[in-house]
């Protein structure tokens, strides 16, 4: 017989140790033909196992119960265990041989209950026997290994089709280890623990590099497993799902209609619910058994990851076969997408496989979540008219005591809350998807509130005369803006897209723009009753004619303003404290500034700055004023009759009106600012006007040439062009300016008649302290002459009280009528502080249509205008009035 021995040292300094093998020939009489001891002792322990396993325990591997640390050698009952205990030591079978024998016979009873843990110890007890040294030997683990009786290459192939078989039953763990059999679950703890143990073996005993590791072994079998799951109940998901529920609540559901289907969506949500009992189920039941590779093994994770990765391409495939059909409703993809998201917020959000990923299924549900804020739209729509109509009827009442707006914003908001909460429960991972709903979401918002505000607007001036609507409409659109400013907040504030965070602020800026406009609107209805009582204030301010002296003035103006400005606060007293009280803060403000300006421009118009009673050439400053948008003031001015020119008394009387009329606007603070008061162009015109009142004429004229200085400014071409030369010389006793003008020619005039044209040249000397000065000067006519020579000089003695500097030429080329006045065709200015420095010039220069001035011209001329018994003053408003004459055309 062929035997290995192992070789056992005698004492400590015994050199020789490990096995040895022997082909030994024994001839006992009567056993010639037995077969060796080891395989005798194999024939006995398979058939001892094999009949007490099949025949006396129908199939069922009875396990000893044995405890300690020599119960791994223990592999039957009784009798059994004394048979082959009996047999090995007689016929010496070593114990190894006797496990491995045994574990041999149990792997072809592998799945039995019990027999994974009798065999992961048992091997485990065998890689102990082989790769522990001892004392006694030095030998490799390879080598006794190699050394066995059993059979080195037998035992390895036992392993490997052991691994295989165990690999491919784990592959189906939920069926092989069902989560409801406590027994099953423990055998399939100890299968992957008998895993570990073959893997122990191959790196231990077998010596290999790099055995499959079994983590990543049972890793596989999961997957491999829930690949097969997800396949079966996605194959089988409406049987499995009326499984779950009540059966009373069944649905009959036609074969063809039971898988997924264009035609609705209920397959999704009942998949949805399996695929969470099988996580589940992973999570619950095999992920605390399977527990020996923490680190590396987590069941319901796994199972969770591997279900989402087949269920997303799953999805994605339907919901865009979904968008070329468009059969259901926008509310059950909106329904399904928050299912979807529920369970990757659930079960996959905080997987490392996602963990700092982007989830993409908020881009799958996109197309649908946009068509469901287009149907959100409408219905917005449709609210904000109902919503509107109610607070009509009921006459836009305050919603409360401390609510100053009527309860058409709130509805209108909650309406767009309620939208909104149901995006913002979307929870949407991936920001492009947000960003889009987002954008969509502004464009609702916008279109709402622009057509709440186009509604309010359009009616607006309906409600102007009733006591407190107009100020609650007023405040309704404030409360947008305020409402808005908290949705954009609530949004995304700063993080929100950019697109969609420059609709809400284009929004904003549109709707404060609407505020603006009704503020203006409501302030301008109250225009009638200002005029009436400033036209009560100008007879108060008319009686107050006297001049007195200036100290007396300033005593008098307190009570002359008290007794002018009665009429005026009578009627703002009353109205401003019923703002303050029904006007939200932003509003009032708005309000006040209205006001502020009306009463301002009423008080110009009517009392302040005068009409134009030169008739002569008031079209002139018509189109200078129109360039100035002040058209409607001067042509109110023009058609009054009644001539109005204010005393020192008056204005000192007017100075203290405005100062009282700025202060109550203030209202300590309550009001509009100082600042803007102070600054306000109409309060500075005004001051600036009365300012102007107690100068002379000679002053006004002064001024005007000083500051304007861009008269020959034209926007409308010119007429033609005239050569002029200007000399000045200064006497060196008397200080007199010598103004020598020669007219040379005028060139190209633009200027049609059906009669003689006779074109002459009138040349003006403007400025100060002329009244006793020759200022006018005339060129001869010429015939017929579109560009006539003149060579003609004239000479201008100006005051030595002035500079040069504070005169100018005013030069117009008229066309000479005998029985009617003359016809202006153009002009020109030249201001000498251009010609003090050279002394002289000579140039063509632009005739113009009118000349130009701004608001400081207007004022002054409007000033002048008044001096009716001044010739001066008089001479000085026609010429700066004049304008080109209208055409004769045939």
């Amino acid at each position: 017989m062929d035997v290995w021995y192992n070789l056992e040292k005698r004492t400590d300094k015994s050199a020789v140790s490990g096995a040895i093998r022997m082909k030994i020939s024994v001839e006992i009489k009567g056993e010639e033909k037995v077969a060796p001891y080891h395989v005798q002792y194999t024939c006995l322990h398979e058939n001892l196992f094999t009949y007490l396993t099949e025949t006396k325990y129908n199939g069922i591997v009875k396990i000893p119960q044995m405890k300690g640390d020599e119960a791994w050698k223990v592999y039957f009952e009784d009798f059994g265990q004394e048979i082959v205990d009996e047999f090995a030591m007689r016929y010496g079978v070593e114990s190894i041989y006797q496990a491995m024998t045994h574990f041999s016979c149990l792997s072809s009873k592998y799945m039995c209950p019990g027999v994974p843990a009798v065999m992961s110890t048992l091997l485990a007890n065998i890689n102990a026997y082989f790769a522990h040294t001892t004392v006694s030997t030095n030998v490799s683990a390879s080598d006794r290994f190699s050394a066995s009786n059993f059979g080195r290459e037998k035992f390895i192939k036992l392993l490997d089709q052991l691994h295989n078989s165990l690999r491919i039953d784990l592959s189906k763990y939920r069926d092989n280890f069902p989560a409801g059999n406590p027994e099953r679950l423990q055998d399939l703890k100890s299968t992957v623990d008998l895993l570990t143990s073959i893997t122990f073996f191959r790196m231990k005993v077998q010596e290999l590099q790099s055995p499959p590791r079994a983590s990543s072994v049972v890793k596989d079998c999961v997957k491999a497993c829930l690949d097969s799951t997800y396949k079966y109940i996605f194959d089988n998901c409406h049987d499995l799902y009326n499984q779950l529920v009540d059966q009373s609540k069944k649905q009959e559901v036609p074969r063809e209609d039971q898988g997924p289907t264009i035609k609705n969506l209920d397959f999704w949500p009942k998949l949805i619910t399996l695929m969470v009992s099988c996580v589940d189920e992973d999570k619950t039941a095999y992920t605390p058994v399977l527990n020996q590779f923490p680190q590396e093994l987590n069941m319901g994770k796994i199972s969770a990851e591997v279900v989402w990765q087949l269920f997303a391409q799953d999805m994605m495939y339907a919901l865009e076969e979904h968008e070329k059909h468009r059969l259901c409703k926008s509310a059950d993809y909106m329904n399904l997408h928050f299912k979807v998201k529920w369970f990757y917020n659930e079960y996959v959000r905080d997987l490392p496989a996602f963990k700092d990923g982007t989830a993409e299924y908020s881009l799958w549900f996109e197309p649908f979540a946009i068509d469901w804020l287009d149907e959100n739209e409408a219905v917005s729509m449709e609210f904000l008219h109902g919503a509107l109509e109610r607070d009509k009827k009921d006459g836009f009442l305050q919603t409360s005591e401390h609510a100053l707006f009527s309860c058409s914003v709130v509805d209108v908001f909650t309406q767009l809350n309620q939208s909104f909460e149901i995006i913002k429960k979307l929870e949407c991972p991936n920001p492009e998807a947000l960003a889009h709903f987002m954008r969509r979401f502004a464009k609702t918002i916008s279109k709402v509130l622009l057509q709440y505000a186009a509604i309010i607007s359009k009616d607006f001036h309906l409600y102007c005369s009733k006591e407190k609507v107009p100020c609650i409409l007023m405040n309704n659109i404030q409360q947008l803006r305020v409402q808005l400013e908290k949705m954009f907040e609530s949004m995304g504030g700063k993080e929100l897209d950019a697109d969609a965070s420059g609709v809400l602020k284009e929004l904003q800026v549109r709707l404060n723009g609407v505020l603006d406009e009704l503020s203006y609107t409501f302030g301008t209805s109250f225009q009638s009753v200002i005029e009436e009582c400033v036209k009560q204030m100008n007879i108060e301010l008319s009686q107050m004619r006297g001049n007195g002296n200036a100290s007396a003035n300033r005593n008098n103006a307190a009570l002359d303003a008290e007794t002018v400005l009665r009429p005026l606060m009578d009627l703002l007293d009353k109205n401003l404290t019923l703002f303050a009280k029904i006007c939200e803060k932003t509003v009032l403000k708005r309000v006040l500034k209205e006001l502020w300006k009306l009463v301002l421009n009423v008080i110009e118009k009517k009392i302040v700055l005068p009409p134009l009673t030169d008739q002569s050439g008031p079209q002139m400053i018509f189109s200078a004023a129109k360039d100035l948008g002040q058209l409607s003031k001067l042509k109110d001015h023009v058609i009054r009759e009644e001539v109005k020119s204010l005393s020192p008394r008056q204005c000192a009387t007017m100075e203290v009106v405005l100062a009282t009329i700025k202060q109550y606007f203030h209202a300590g603070g309550n009001g509009l600012k100082k600042t803007f008061l102070e600054k306000s162009p109409d309060m500075q015109s005004l001051k600036y006007a009365l300012s102007l009142y107690t100068q002379t004429t000679d002053a006004l004229i002064k001024k005007f040439i000083n500051t304007q200085s861009l008269q020959v400014q034209s926007t409308n071409g010119s007429v033609g062009e005239v050569s002029v030369h200007v000399d000045l010389f200064t006497h060196p006793g008397t200080g007199e300016h010598k103004v020598t003008v020669k007219i040379v020619a005028v060139n190209e005039l633009s200027w049609q008649t059906t009669a003689m044209f006779r074109p002459f040249v009138e040349i003006h000397v403007v400025g100060p302290n002329l009244s006793d000065k020759k200022r006018k000067f005339a060129t001869k006519t010429k015939n017929n002459a579109w560009s006539p020579k003149y060579n003609e000089t004239f000479h201008f003695i100006l005051s030595n009280e002035n500079g040069p500097e504070s005169y100018e030429l005013h030069i117009s080329v008229k066309d000479y009528c005998f029985a009617r006045e003359d016809r202006i065709i153009g002009m020109t200015v030249i201001q000498l502080k251009d010609v003090v420095e050279r002394g002289s010039c000579a140039s063509w220069y632009a005739l113009i249509k009118n000349v130009y001035m701004d608001e400081t011209g207007l004022t002054i001329l409007r000033i002048l205008s008044q001096r009716t018994n001044d010739e001066v003053a008089k001479e000085f408003v026609r010429l700066k009035s004049d304008t080109r004459s209208t055409e004769e055309t045939t």
